[in-house]
């Protein structure tokens, strides 16, 4: 995707050499070389078995950790004969450095979870290997059991780099009372998407919201919050048919006049009546929760939370405020890290595990992410599950972050786009100058040394 309308301006050693050292930094934290050191990636020992070992490494805590772990034990008794092993480690920049760092040096687990934004920093530095197409279809896996948007994410110059796991878009929560006292529900109670469709329509169902609640109508944390900054932002300027350019050695380019649109809408927003102004994520859920607001944009993820305090809590897929349906979403994912001496045995129970996995995608989509496997979704015992069956179609016009090996899910990427955004959210600036403060981010990316 190139952007419509652009502004002008002029080694696989098996040792871990200091090259690995510097690519495995600089991947895993987006830019920013971080300390610490590399975990042991050695996978049980299973040889008195007689069992085959399997490790996974994954980044789940809390709910979907112990939702992780009770998929893995049902896998793990329908494989009596590997020996699996899952691994937590904790979520964010380090864990992406010790799976680099773990891959460059040849000693990494069998498979890991990845957030699929993260893809494209580590496929093309040969930090992992492609799926082997037969033989998942010899499980029953294929690129027909995947929502198109999600599989073509999951590739790399032609080749299946990932397994997906989930889809987890950012949507709209609502209380089915106030938008049925606001006028904004359709019979069967949940959010009306037409009535809120377009950027005056949500407005004003925004007002009408504040004058039930008698304080605000949306939520949005904004503030202290870079990945809802920046899943909010791209989002929109999907919706309304923006498109960009991230090449190395060129000034990077966006739709200018399509992200200032969006940038009108947001400001519009945060008026302090539709959106509180200078609100962070956790006022944000409060206000929510305590049913002061009546819609609120977060990710899906944050359905547990407010579940416990809205026990009929609704959701949908985020509104087509502009033109092009499109919601920001996305993917837990399973890779293969390069293996320095590869392994038969060990990768066909790999491929076993994970397509178990997959399959058991019904527990996990208990916490409210969306699984990939398709075949799960259309299950009856899923379309009883609400309001994850309200939200499910965010994956087929799922867009995730822009290619390139400095973005992804918990980058510093993230975190200097949403401080270019600050005095424009906050009304100190107008539209513009945030656009061009991320360009101007986007270039000293760009302006560094690409790691693989």
């Amino acid at each position: 995707m190139t952007a419509s309308r652009t502004r002008s301006r002029a080694e696989n050693s098996g040792g871990l050499s200091r090259r690995d050292l510097l690519r495995a930094a600089l991947v895993g934290a987006g830019g920013v070389a971080l300390g610490g050191t590399l975990a042991g990636c050695a996978t049980p020992d299973a040889a008195g078995s007689g069992r085959t070992a399997v490790m996974i490494w994954d980044l789940f805590s809390g709910g979907d950790g112990a939702l992780m772990q009770e998929m893995v034990g049902v896998v793990a008794s329908a494989n009596p004969d590997i020996a699996l092993d899952s691994t937590t480690l904790a979520w964010g920049p380090p864990y992406y450095t010790k799976l680099a760092m773990a891959s460059s040096g040849g000693r990494p687990p069998e498979a890991a979870v990845m957030h699929m934004s993260r893809l494209a920093g580590y496929a093309p530095g040969g930090l992992l290997e492609p799926f082997d197409l037969d033989a998942l279809a010899d499980l029953g896996v294929g690129e027909e059991h995947f929502a198109p948007a999600v599989w073509e994410k999951a590739q790399f110059d032609g080749q299946l780099y990932a397994l997906p796991l989930d889809t987890h878009p950012y949507i709209a929560f609502h209380n089915p009372t106030l938008i049925q006292e606001a006028g904004l529900a359709t019979p069967d109670g949940k959010l009306d998407l037409d009535a809120v469709a377009g950027a005056d329509n949500f407005l004003a169902s925004g007002r009408a919201l504040a004058e039930v609640t008698g304080e605000t109508g949306v939520g949005w944390g904004y503030q202290r919050d870079p990945a809802g900054c920046w899943r909010m932002f791209w989002g929109l300027y999907s919706q309304n048919g923006g498109g960009y350019e991230l090449t190395p050695g060129r000034p990077a380019a966006l739709d200018e006049e399509a992200a200032a649109e969006v940038f009108e809408f947001l400001q519009a927003m945060v008026d302090g009546t539709v959106a509180a102004k200078n609100q962070d994520g956790n006022a944000a859920s409060a206000r929510f929760m305590a049913e002061r607001t009546g819609i609120m944009f977060a990710g899906e993820w944050d359905l547990p939370m407010f579940r416990d305090a809205l026990p009929d809590v609704g959701a949908t897929q985020f509104p087509a405020i502009f033109d092009t349906p499109a919601n920001y979403a996305d993917s837990h994912a399973f890779v293969l890290p390069r293996q320095a001496q590869a392994d038969p045995a060990a990768r066909e129970a790999t491929y076993r595990v994970l397509a178990g996995l997959l399959k058991e995608g019904l527990t996990w989509a208990s916490a409210g992410h969306i699984p990939a496997y398709q075949p799960i979704v259309e299950q009856p015992a899923y379309q009883e599950l609400t309001p994850q069956r309200d939200y499910a179609p965010a994956a087929e016009v799922a867009v995730f972050d822009p290619d390139a090996w400095f973005t992804g899910g918990g980058s510093d990427f993230q975190t200097r786009m949403a401080d270019a955004m600050t005095d424009t959210l906050a009304g100190k600036a107008p539209p513009r100058t945030a656009v061009t403060r991320m360009l101007s981010e986007m270039d000293r990316f760009l302006a560094l040394p690409n790691p693989a």
